[in-house]
């Protein structure tokens, strides 16, 4: 079942990002492989997705919500993250709605399938592809770390990844480390 496999790479690459203990919302969870990691590393996860048996595993993980967000309302209106995720999912009346979720110093860690998928496989539809930049472009307002748009290999795939965060109202300068301490 998809949601089963190793958590992403990009993930695990940049979650030490995630303030200690914060809340983190799994967007889009599958069966929770996030969920468990993040979990593990002592966060408090929430996954929410529209598919119920997919939840019934992710459940062990954190807390649930089964919704469709793409046809119903956001259930988190009003609430914010310390993290939020999103991997291999796209819905582009959202992007807003993910962005406005994170608290201050919260971190955005989303990737998903990038413009040019459709030569080398699914999902080809460009409803389900990201342009050129349009993760920079949604997240104009947050400090962007990390950022990759481009093609790799085994499973050959287009992809677009980036790793933002909301800035904290301080006079300080935030330092985010781009390797693990």
């Amino acid at each position: 079942m998809h949601g089963t496999e190793k958590p992403s790479a990009w993930l695990q690459r940049w979650a030490h990002l995630i303030p200690p203990g914060a809340s983190v919302l799994d967007v889009a969870c599958g069966a929770g492989r996030h969920m468990r990691f993040l979990a593990a590393l002592g966060h408090h996860v929430t996954g929410i997705d529209r598919n119920p048996e997919a939840l019934a595993l992710a459940k062990s993980h954190g807390s649930v919500t089964c919704a469709d967000i793409e046809n119903g309302p956001w259930p988190f209106i009003g609430q914010t993250f310390g993290c939020v995720i999103v991997t291999h999912y796209l819905w582009r009346p959202l992007l807003p709605t993910i962005v406005d979720s994170l608290a201050p110093g919260g971190v955005l860690i989303y990737e998903t399938f990038a413009a040019g998928n459709e030569t080398v496989g699914k999902p080809s539809r460009p409803d389900f592809l990201l342009q050129t930049g349009e993760l920079l472009k949604v997240t104009k307002g947050l400090r962007t770390v990390a950022y990759e748009d481009g093609f790799e290999a085994a499973p050959d795939r287009f992809v677009q990844r980036i790793v933002a965060v909301r800035s904290r109202p301080t006079e300080c300068v935030e330092r985010w480390p781009l390797h693990p301490v």
